[in-house]
């Protein structure tokens, strides 16, 4: 590495407007046992989406209900909108990217109607989860508050 070595830091931010929280406090074990990876969520207040990191649009999925992002530095970040949602077929999404699109952090990427989402009897988590954590050297950690969607919420060193 010697001297002049670089550190590798990913920064990520809310994707939605709401409280980001540990993904612990997620009611779907799959996320909050981390069986998909680490990360956050938001419990969110508003309808839109924006890229919780610079990235490059993988794929989205048919339904609407989740997209990943490759980042700058190869982590492969999952981007779940709800929980049991895949279940709606895609009716409360609209998404404004499509695979291969480049974006940048807190840029808009689709609405999830919350409404929508709550009168199915789902809930509305937003997870940001990095699915290869092989890639990750150090996840930073966070505090939960209060964040309007663009807000620092997460740095990691990457590999």
């Amino acid at each position: 590495m010697g001297l002049f070595s670089k550190k590798k830091i990913d920064k990520f931010v809310a994707p939605a407007t709401g409280k980001l929280v540990h993904l612990e406090k997620v009611h779907d074990p799959v996320f909050s046992e981390k069986l998909m990876g680490d990360g956050f969520a938001i419990e969110p207040s508003s309808n839109e989406i924006v890229a919780p990191i610079d990235g490059t649009i993988g794929t989205v999925f048919p339904t609407k209900h989740a997209l990943m992002i490759t980042s700058k530095h190869g982590l492969e970040v999952m981007l779940h909108l709800g929980i049991d949602t895949v279940d709606l077929k895609g009716i409360p999404f609209e998404a404004f990217v499509k695979e291969g699109d480049v974006v940048s952090a807190g840029q808009k990427l689709m609405t999830m109607d919350l409404e929508k989402v709550k009168a199915a009897k789902k809930e509305t988590s937003i997870m940001t989860v990095i699915t290869n954590s092989d890639a990750v050297k150090e996840m930073g950690t966070f505090d939960e508050q209060n964040v309007q969607a663009g807000d620092p919420a997460l740095e990691v060193n990457v590999n």
